[in-house]
């Protein structure tokens, strides 16, 4: 199992894309993903240490479009209600998946979208939520049979993130309506332990079926969406390991303000966990 390393942890305090690279050999991770804080500039620079530090994922939309002033992974959404929002969404998921071709990475993560507003997240809302979930499974279905031939012509996986908000689509039990062959779960342990807190997936009383994702991003949580490193939260890792063994990427996410020891600490607290030596 190859450990990579999300580089929004780092790289809006290190410019250079050779550092991040380096910095990630140094704790120990053996790939890298490319996050949406990554620049045009640090991409390339990252691209060129390849045959020492590959690139397995890229998180949307990265490199940061030139038309955006930071990075963000809803910066356009294929779930969009507006039709034109779903067509720049399709454009930019295009570029994406060209880029991580590019960089010889096989899978794109990506937010799809809200089907509510932000802060929704009443219990009294689940209902709400989804009845509004059904109606957007369809546009979301038009739109992923839309990029098919991308995905397969890129050799390029799309992986669905589950998000840490009542509203983000698709959820647990709508991930089996939208998955096919080149788009999976992308499943994030922190995200789905903010959910479970919640009782969301419970209190939906719809069947979630076991869906092995593409890839994971390793965070740990204390109830929020904190981004902490495996082992600093409540994050029941033991029970994730046969997932982490299936998926083709576990990326660890940390928060920029994780300390590299901690970091260290808990790589080193998986690899205990999960008999990794």
């Amino acid at each position: 199992m190859k450990f990579s390393l999300s580089t929004n942890w780092c790289n809006r305090r290190i410019t250079s894309g050779r550092a991040i690279s380096e910095k990630a050999m140094e704790l120990g991770f053996e790939e890298l993903e490319l996050g949406f804080h990554t620049t045009a500039e640090q991409a390339a620079e990252i691209a060129a240490m390849r045959d020492r530090m590959p690139v397995g994922s890229i998180h949307a939309f990265c490199p940061v479009p030139m038309s955006a002033p930071q990075g963000y992974p809803e910066l356009y959404l294929l779930a969009s209600k507006d039709e034109g929002g779903r067509r720049l969404a399709r454009a930019h998921v295009k570029k994406n998946l060209e880029f991580a071709a590019s960089v010889g990475a096989d899978a794109v993560v990506l937010h799809a979208g809200r089907v509510m507003c932000r802060g929704f997240i009443r219990r009294w809302d689940l209902k709400r939520r989804v009845k509004r979930g059904r109606r957007m499974i369809d546009v979301l279905k038009r739109e992923l049979d839309a990029l098919a031939p991308e995905l397969e012509k890129n050799k390029v996986t799309l992986g669905l993130e589950n998000l840490p908000y009542l509203e983000g689509f698709p959820a647990e039990w709508e991930m089996k309506d939208v998955a096919g062959d080149w788009v999976k779960p992308w499943f994030d342990t922190g995200h789905d332990f903010v959910r479970r807190v919640n009782r969301w997936p419970a209190e939906a009383g719809l069947p979630v079926p076991p869906l092995q994702p593409v890839g994971m991003h390793i965070s740990d949580s204390r109830g929020g969406d904190d981004h902490l490193p495996p082992g600093a939260g409540r994050v029941d890792f033991a029970t994730l390991k046969t997932m982490a063994e299936n998926a083709r990427h576990v990326v660890f996410e940390p928060a920029a303000t994780v300390r590299e020891r901690d970091l260290v600490a808990g790589i080193a607290h998986l690899r205990k966990l999960w008999s990794l030596g």
